[in-house]
C-alpha cells in the first residue's frame, strides 16, 4: 500500500511503513537543509544520532526524518 505526502509543496507517493527520510531519498531528495554558512546538508547516519536529517513536519521544525514514519497527508518542508 502507498501513502501520499507533500514535500516542499509537491505531492510524493511512497510505500506505507517507510520513514520520511527513505521517502525523500527514494524521490531523489538528498539535501534536506542548509548550514548557517549556506552549505547543503543531508543525512549521515540514518538512525537518529547525527541530526543532519532535520526537516519541518506538519509545522513542527527540527524533526528527524529518519525516525519519523510516513503517514497519509503528512506535510514536509526541507530547508534546502
Amino acid at each position: 500500500m502507498s501513502v501520499r505526502l507533500e514535500v516542499d509543496g509537491q505531492a510524493l507517493e511512497c510505500a506505507e511503513g517507510s520513514s520520511v527520510l527513505a521517502a525523500l531519498l527514494s524521490a531523489g531528495i538528498a539535501v534536506l537543509r542548509r548550514s548557517p554558512g549556506g552549505e547543503p546538508r543531508g543525512p549521515l547516519c540514518g538512525m537518529g544520532t547525527c541530526f543532519e536529517c532535520r526537516v519541518t513536519i506538519d509545522g513542527q521544525p527540527h524533526r528527524r526524518a529518519c525516525l519519523t514514519p510516513v503517514s497519509d497527508g503528512l506535510r514536509v518542508t526541507t530547508g534546502a
